[in-house]
């Protein structure tokens, strides 16, 4: 009879209410599903809320960039400073409050994703982010040479920023690997408007970057157009006949160009702690059991180990070789037609052999996969997957300049031996990335050294023992894997074949170690060659001729810093691939 009560009358009773999952159900109802955390149940809700948070606030700064980029526009240089003084202020603030919470809150954070904010990418944070403070301390210097007549937004605009970097820098050091489970839709807004933030300062930085290397190359071309954002004398002296703040100092023109020449490492701290924020954002509120907690990242790094030797060796000899073609090419470029012909020659030949050689290496490491058995990982990863996303990504602007390049060689003329260097470079750069994407990406989804069974004996060996007992033979599972072999009689015949095929697979490793190795320092030369000033796209004026000086400058200005941002971020993912091989 007491099942047949309502709940209400059961209550009165002092019967608690028969469960909801006891009543019929219809029979299309479907099962209730496993129980989730009831914060979580706003997770989609609250991921749209902190995106359209971003999106919008990316849009405004965007527009106030893009506008300020151009004397045309009335949107001036002291608006696109004060906006991202403010963002950074903002942040700031927030980062605050979320290290005093989870700080006070001990039961904030509890589970921590292994894979999330790696040491290498902490590291080159913190590399970069000293950097940019020693950016911040040159633009100070530089706005401050003439005081008397520039805002005062354009002097607290770098110290903001240097407090701003600081700040972060040691809350994604402490807090990158964080999955909490307070305030989640504050902290997934809180997250996404400082990765917004990140996203701004560093469209404001390649544009400044973009604009004055393309100004460098206008007068040749008569574009009189350049940014407001550069610190160029003209940008106040196009409008008024005169420049009433120069910069005539041998200091300010130290600073001056000191801080030009640390842009790119400025514009790579905004984009690693973008990539840290994004995995973070994904991690809020994420439940993680004790199988996926833990990552197989080796204890101990030690470079160099199990190589061969052969790919670090020939890659640092391409890194210093490629340093030498830069720095000719920086002094050959802006002298005479002959000399500016000479070096890109130079420079066109050396970029063919590298990426030639890296496209060969790639191949033969997917190659050596195909004998790989160890397993694939297919755990959640939001990491992974964001390292996936962002080299298929950015590999786009490279893409683009390259087949923009291939259709002015082919269709335009003269046909000389610049163009043919030029066409040979754009096809092997879109080889070159493909099979680097290939590799790494393949690379990433392997699962730990420890998983790969190494050239085993076949399980009917074990039935060729000459003294074994065949009926005791039956009831044994399986043969005994390989790694528990050793503590086997040594006179074994298993052992044996164990020890004999262990290094089967031992070189594999040591290859793909070389392979890590010598894609990454290639990388490297191929980021610091764009990233500091190597701008052959407007010295060779075959795509300048065929498409125009304002369309094609838009093209690279636009594509090209992805194209940067690929080089530095296959570098995080190759030193990945080196340990984890």
């Amino acid at each position: 009879m007491g099942m047949l009560l309502n709940p209400g009358l059961a209550i009165a009773m002092g019967r608690p209410p028969p469960c909801r999952r006891e009543l019929v159900q219809h029979p299309k109802e479907s099962l209730p599903g496993p129980r989730a955390s009831p914060r979580e149940v706003w997770k989609k809700g609250g991921r749209l809320l902190s995106v359209l948070l971003a999106v919008n606030v990316l849009l405004l700064a965007s527009t106030l960039i893009s506008g300020g980029a151009f004397n045309k526009v009335a949107v001036y240089d002291t608006d696109v400073f004060a906006l991202l003084t403010t963002m950074m202020l903002l942040a700031a603030l927030w980062i605050v409050f979320y290290l005093l919470r989870t700080a006070r809150c001990p039961d904030a954070v509890p589970y921590r994703d292994a894979h999330a904010g790696p040491i290498w990418l902490r590291g080159g944070l913190v590399l970069f982010g000293i950097c940019t403070l020693v950016m911040d301390v040159f633009k100070t210097g530089y706005y401050s040479s003439f005081l008397e007549c520039q805002s005062a937004i354009k002097i607290l605009h770098p110290i903001i920023q240097a407090v701003f970097v600081i700040v972060q820098t040691y809350f994604l050091w402490v807090s990158a690997k964080d999955c909490i489970h307070t305030h989640l839709d504050l902290t997934r807004c809180g997250l996404m408007f400082t990765l917004t933030t990140n996203l701004a300062i560093w469209m404001a930085a390649v544009v400044d970057e973009s604009v004055h290397q393309a100004h460098s190359y206008s007068g040749s071309y008569g574009n009189s157009s350049h940014s407001r954002l550069t610190p160029d004398p003209e940008r106040a002296g196009s409008t008024a006949g005169g420049d009433p703040c120069p910069c005539s100092t041998a200091i300010c023109q130290i600073f001056q160009q000191g801080y030009f020449y640390l842009y790119p490492f400025n514009i790579e701290y905004s984009l690693f702690a973008s990539t840290m924020l994004y995995v973070m954002w994904k991690n809020v509120g994420r439940l993680i059991g004790s199988t996926h907690g833990h990552g197989h990242t080796p204890s101990r790094v030690n470079l160099f180990r199990e190589t061969f030797f052969a790919g670090p060796i020939l890659g640092l000899l391409l890194f210093v070789v490629g340093l030498a073609v830069f720095i000719l090419y920086e002094v050959q470029v802006s002298g005479e037609r002959d000399h500016t012909q000479q070096a890109l020659v130079t420079y066109y030949s050396f970029n063919i052999a590298c990426l030639g050689l890296m496209t060969l290496v790639s191949l033969s490491g997917s190659v050596i996969y195909r004998f790989d058995r160890r397993a694939m990982d297919h755990h959640k990863n939001p990491t992974r997957t964001l390292d996936v996303a962002l080299l298929m990504g950015a590999a786009m602007g490279q893409y683009a300049i390259s087949y923009y390049s291939i259709v002015a060689v082919v269709v335009g003329s003269p046909r000389d031996l610049l163009g043919a260097l030029n066409l040979s470079h754009a096809l092997l750069m879109i080889a070159q990335h493909t099979f680097q994407n290939v590799f790494i990406i393949e690379s990433l989804h392997r699962g730990p050294p420890g998983a790969e069974p190494c050239e085993t004996p076949p399980k009917e060996s074990c039935q060729g023992i000459t003294f074994a007992n065949l009926d005791a033979i039956h009831t044994l599972p399986s043969c005994p894997p390989t790694p528990r072999l050793v503590n086997l009689n040594p006179e074994s015949p298993q052992e044996a074949m164990a020890i004999i095929s262990a290094p089967r697979c031992h070189w594999r490793r040591r290859c793909l170690k070389d392979i890590s190795l010598f894609l990454l320092l290639c990388n490297v030369i191929l980021w610091i060659m764009p990233a500091f000033g190597a701008r052959p796209h407007f010295s060779n004026t075959v795509e300048v001729d065929f498409y125009g000086y304002s369309l094609w400058a838009a093209i690279v200005n636009i594509c090209l810093p992805f194209g940067i941002f690929y080089r530095m971020h296959a570098v995080s993912s190759l030193l990945e691939v080196y340990v984890l091989s």
